[in-house]
C-alpha cells in the first residue's frame, strides 16, 4: 500500500497494517472516525487478502427457531413473543425433525438452531431435539444455542455451566453461533437488553464452550445507540478471548433493523456505517479467521461490496425455518439464495466462491449437491 494514498490521520495506522503489527483501541477509534472509506476499504481488504486471498466461503445452511417465546425483553428484538401472545409458537422435536428432512434434501448439511428464552422448556427439549436431528440426519452440523441460551438453561434446568453444555455435546452439538453478544460493554447493554446475560458471562460461557473442543462465531449489533468507543471496546474483548482460546471462527456484525422495535424511532445504520464497521472489524480482529458479510441483514448489494472491505464470507443460502429472519431482513431482501446465486454474487465481486462446511473445510466436489437439485417432497422419517 502506498502510504501517499492515505489522509495524514491514517498514515501511522497503514504503517501498521502493512507490517503487521497490532492495532489498538486509539487506533480503532481513529479508523471508525475518518471519513475516508476508501482508506478503510483498501487497508481491510490487504489484510483480507492477506489472509484468505481471493476466497469467498459460503455454505448450504438452513436457520431453525424453534420457538419465539421469551422472557427476555430486549429493545433490539422484533422477534420475541411472550407465552400468551397469539404469535407464539413452539415447535415439537418431531416438527423440527420434519423441517430439517425439507432443508437436508435440499443439499443442506448444517442446521443454524436458535430460539428464544422459553420458561418452561427443560433440559430434556434440548438434548432430545439434538439427539433426534443426529439420528436422522448424521452428516448434518448441528450449530446450536448461543451463550444467551446456554446461560438461560444454567438457570431455567438448575445445571451447572458444565453439566448443560457436556449435555448438549454428548447429544449431537457441534458448534455454537455467536449471537447475544449485542454491545457486551456497560452501560449501553443494559440500555438495550438489560433482562439478558452480561456481556461478561457471554465471555465467560464461550471460553467454556472453547474449554470442551468446540467451535463458535462472534456477533456485534450496531447501528442503534452504540458509540463508536462501545464497538471497538467490544472487538478488543472478542480480541482478548481469541488470544486465549483461538476458538471464535467468524465474526459476523450484525446491522441493526429498527422496525417492530422499542428503538423503532431510530433510522438504522447506513451502508457507509455497514461497510466501515466490516473493514474495522477485519483491521482489529487480526486472530479471528473470517469476516462475514451477512447478506440478509446487509442485502445482497451491500454484502458484495462488502467482500472488497474486509468481508470474506456471505454466510449461506439459507431458508428460514421460524419468524427470527423475517425480523431482521434488508429490506426487499428474501431469505434464501440459490447456490448458483450466492455463487454469482461472489463472482460478480472479483472473487472465487468456496462452498464451505461450518468448520471452514472446503466441501470436495464429489460431495456437492448441484444447483439445481432440489426436492419439493418431504423426505421420509425413518424410524
Amino acid at each position: 500500500m502506498q502510504a501517499s494514498f492515505f489522509p495524514a490521520e491514517l498514515k501511522a495506522i497503514a504503517a501498521k497494517v502493512e507490517d503487521g503489527e497490532r492495532l489498538s483501541f486509539e487506533d480503532g477509534v481513529s479508523l471508525f472516525a475518518s471519513a475516508d472509506l476508501i482508506a478503510l476499504g483498501a487497508m481491510a481488504n490487504r489484510v483480507r487478502e492477506r489472509m484468505n486471498g481471493d476466497f469467498t466461503f459460503y455454505n448450504v445452511n438452513r436457520h431453525l427457531n424453534y420457538t419465539n417465546v421469551c422472557v427476555s425483553d430486549c429493545a433490539f428484538c422484533g422477534f420475541y413473543r411472550r407465552v400468551r401472545h397469539p404469535e407464539a409458537y413452539e415447535w415439537s422435536v418431531e416438527e423440527c425433525v420434519e423441517i430439517a428432512a425439507r432443508a437436508y434434501q435440499e443439499g443442506a448439511r448444517e442446521l443454524h438452531i436458535v430460539g428464544g428464552l422459553h420458561p418452561r422448556l427443560q433440559f430434556d427439549y434440548y438434548t432430545s431435539l439434538l439427539s433426534e436431528l443426529k439420528r436422522h440426519f448424521p452428516d448434518m452440523h448441528l450449530k446450536a444455542f448461543t451463550m444467551v441460551e446456554l446461560d438461560h438453561l444454567t438457570r431455567i434446568c438448575r445445571l451447572s455451566d458444565e453439566e448443560v453444555i457436556q449435555g448438549l455435546i454428548a447429544a449431537g452439538l457441534d458448534s455454537c453461533p455467536g449471537g447475544g453478544a449485542e454491545i457486551l460493554g456497560e452501560p449501553t447493554r443494559s440500555k438495550i437488553c438489560a433482562h439478558k446475560t452480561s456481556g461478561e458471562r457471554w465471555l465467560e460461557l464461550s471460553e467454556k464452550v472453547h474449554g470442551q473442543g468446540l467451535k463458535t462465531n462472534a456477533t456485534m449489533l450496531y447501528g442503534h445507540i452504540e458509540s463508536i468507543e462501545d464497538r471497538v471496546d467490544h472487538l478488543l474483548q472478542l480480541r482478548t478471548l481469541q488470544d486465549k482460546t483461538k476458538g471464535f471462527m467468524c465474526f459476523i456484525p450484525l446491522a441493526f433493523h429498527p422496525q417492530g422495535t422499542d428503538l423503532a424511532h431510530l433510522p438504522g445504520p447506513s451502508a457507509i456505517d455497514s461497510l466501515k464497521t466490516i473493514a474495522v472489524s477485519r483491521l482489529l480482529l487480526d486472530n479471528v479467521p473470517h469476516i462475514k458479510a451477512y447478506w440478509v441483514m446487509l442485502g445482497k448489494n451491500i454484502a458484495q461490496v462488502a467482500l472488497r472491505f474486509g468481508a470474506d464470507d456471505l454466510d449461506g443460502t439459507i431458508n428460514d425455518g421460524g419468524t427470527l429472519m423475517e425480523s431482521y431482513l434488508a429490506e426487499g431482501n428474501e431469505n434464501h439464495l440459490t447456490k448458483s446465486g450466492i455463487e454469482e454474487l461472489i463472482k460478480g465481486a472479483g472473487r472465487i466462491p468456496i462452498e464451505r462446511d461450518t468448520l471452514y473445510n472446503p466441501i470436495p466436489l464429489d460431495r456437492r449437491l448441484p444447483p439445481s437439485k432440489v426436492i419439493s417432497q418431504p423426505l421420509p422419517i425413518l424410524n
